[in-house]
């Protein structure tokens, strides 16, 4: 609870938080947004494909001429790590590969990264946070976006004589919602392609969220940084209001859905039959625990906690997360506290590409948000068995064989990939999935 204060004698000294940003888009731009807001914290550079873009991009979230001015525009990422006059790297392309080479210039520079890219924590997180560690720099999770917020909650929870039931995050689900490609993906939005165009939205990321590739993606992240195990047969997306969770997300055994206790899992805001749950968490995140005495559950009733039946089951939530508005918390936690604000310790999580449709011979998958897959939540050491191929690579590879509507699509299903994030991925499953094995 002091880095307003570590910020100012940082500030005062004269030696503010330098950040050098990789990609300015939506998440990055409400970053940018609240710098000129922080004393103590500068942005000397940001990095992107289209600098000129970038400029464009602060002037819209009111930064004076003259703070421009005084900021590099560059378009190349890893000479971005390197510069002198950066403390502190965001990576915020959503490109999983770009990701993984940012993070490890990055890291062989000596400089804290912190992990927008969440795309590139499910892929290979474990391994680029162990780099970081042995390295000595850290490796973080992007505060404000849920992944972040859930292990803030989780670490809240166990810190304080809790044990975890459940955690995760709310999302607008629907089973159909699987197949939905970007094509069809305005209609669920209640926007137009042209308004959506307007807004500078793309049609293959919002998909992504609405797919349930996002939250498959995220919660990997989640099990991964908080040791929490995955669903075996993949996310349930129950229909549930911020007054059940205690009720919903507890073990079977308890009369809950989960298969047992410390799982991740996400609750849709809406009814099987599309109607709108009562009190729902579309926007937020929640963490189910469970009282270690009957005198903790004694004081649950008397501080009106809701809980279930038995009152031994209790939830805290965040009704909204604000996204790129929040990130100072990681940086400066980084720069200033040497901490994370979560990072992978464990391999436990995974998401594996799953067809969308019947799909052929010859085809170009087109990865996270697109025509052809969408992101599935995994038991790692599945996955590893199975030999499936991770959303984050499913992109602009060739199948070899047909792969059935609703089946996993594996390695051997497509043509070798040979790039950087693919050998990350190997040395990531070579030096993790025992140790993920292990945790069933």
């Amino acid at each position: 609870m002091n880095l307003t204060r570590l910020l100012a004698e940082r500030a005062a000294a004269g030696s503010p938080v330098r950040v050098g940003l990789i990609g300015a888009g939506k998440f990055g731009s409400m970053f940018l947004a609240q710098v000129p807001f922080t004393p103590g914290l500068e942005v000397s550079v940001i990095a992107d494909l289209d600098p000129e873009r970038a400029r464009a991009a602060c002037r819209e979230v009111g930064w004076s001429e003259a703070l421009i001015a005084a900021t590099a525009f560059v378009d190349d990422g890893v000479a971005l790590t390197g510069r002198d006059d950066v403390e502190v790297v965001v990576e915020s392309t959503g490109n999983p590969g770009a990701g993984i080479t940012h993070a490890r210039a990055s890291i062989a520079a000596g400089k804290h990264i912190v992990m927008v890219n969440v795309e590139a924590d499910a892929l290979a997180g474990p391994l680029l946070a162990h780099e970081a560690r042995a390295a000595g720099v850290v490796y973080s999770m992007a505060y404000g976006d849920q992944p972040a917020l859930v292990a803030e909650m989780v670490d809240w929870a166990r810190a304080t004589g809790f044990e975890v039931v459940a955690a995760g995050k709310g999302t607008k689900y629907l089973a159909a919602y699987h197949a939905v490609t970007p094509d069809g993906v305005w209609d669920h939005y209640g926007l137009t392609a042209a308004e959506a165009a307007a807004a500078g939205m793309n049609a293959q990321m919002f998909n992504s969220f609405l797919d349930g590739t996002k939250s498959a993606i995220e919660m990997a992240a989640i099990a991964n940084a908080c040791e929490l195990d995955v669903p075996a047969t993949g996310l349930a997306f129950p229909a549930c209001g911020v007054d059940d969770l205690p009720s919903i997300l507890r073990p079977r055994e308890a009369g809950g859905i989960l298969e047992r206790s410390g799982m991740v899992e996400v609750v849709s805001s809406l009814e099987r039959d599309g109607r709108p749950v009562f009190r729902d968490l579309r926007w937020g995140v929640y963490v189910v625990l469970k009282a270690p005495s009957a005198y903790a559950a004694d004081c649950f009733r008397q501080y009106g906690m809701k809980t279930d039946a038995s009152g031994q089951y209790a939830a805290m939530y965040k009704p909204y997360h604000l996204i790129g508005l929040e990130l100072n918390i990681s940086i400066l936690s980084a720069a200033l506290r040497g901490e994370s604000t979560g990072q992978a310790r464990s391999f436990r999580g995974d998401v594996g590409s799953v067809a969308k449709r019947p799909l052929r011979a010859g085809e170009m998958l087109d990865g996270e948000g697109g025509f052809t897959v969408w992101g599935k939540l995994m038991p790692a050491s599945e996955s590893v068995a199975r030999g499936a191929l991770p959303i984050g690579l499913a992109h602009h590879v060739k199948l070899v064989r047909d792969v059935a509507q609703g089946e996993v699509v594996l390695w051997r299903d497509v043509e070798p990939i040979h790039s950087e994030a693919a050998i990350a991925r190997r040395d990531m499953e070579a030096a993790f999935a025992n140790r993920a094995a292990a945790a069933e």
